[in-house]
């Protein structure tokens, strides 16, 4: 299936470029990303993931109710096997799902959106290069790995780039 192979790419390109980083680079408050992590924003992919898996289980899924399991954010080691481990159970039939939100910070009231596994995994993508975007400033503040030249670009930019080339 075609989202889950470039979800297979971006995963690629993230373990790579996290598996090079040192632990403390991974773990270093970036001045640039408001004293985030690395490994905060890695976590944050990682468990939107791991919620539409659980949601896939009982047809409702929830991103704020995600765990925030802070050894995915100090552990290199342990993000890289998820990743791994997350990319082996997508291949899944689309179905119906209930995408549940409060949408609002000030209330606790929820809404719920029709949605299905394969638009979810989509938007999962993009989150995940959003991210990856993100986690390329905080590479480039605190240490010296080189990130491939696509890595945090949404893929429409990246053929975008290669029309006008040619």
């Amino acid at each position: 299936m075609k989202i889950q192979n470039a979800i297979q790419h971006v995963f690629v390109q993230l373990s790579e470029s996290i598996r090079e980083l040192t632990p403390n680079e991974y773990t270093f408050p970036s001045t640039i990303l408001f004293n985030a992590t690395i490994g905060q924003h890695v976590r944050h992919v990682i468990e939107l993931f791991l919620e539409l898996e659980k949601g896939y289980a009982t047809g409702r899924v929830n991103y704020e109710k995600r765990k925030r399991d802070y050894t995915i954010e100090t552990d290199k080691n342990v993000a890289v096997e998820l990743l791994h481990d997350i990319y082996l159970r997508l291949k899944k039939f689309d179905k119906h799902l209930l995408l549940e939100s409060s949408c609002d910070e000030h209330s606790n009231d929820t809404v719920l959106i029709s949605t299905n596994y394969f638009r979810e995994l989509m938007y999962n993508l993009e989150h995940t290069v959003h991210h990856m975007a993100l986690i390329r400033v905080g590479i480039n503040e605190v240490s010296s790995v080189a990130v491939p030249v696509d890595f945090g670009v949404a893929s429409s930019t990246v053929k975008y780039k290669k029309a006008c080339v040619q």
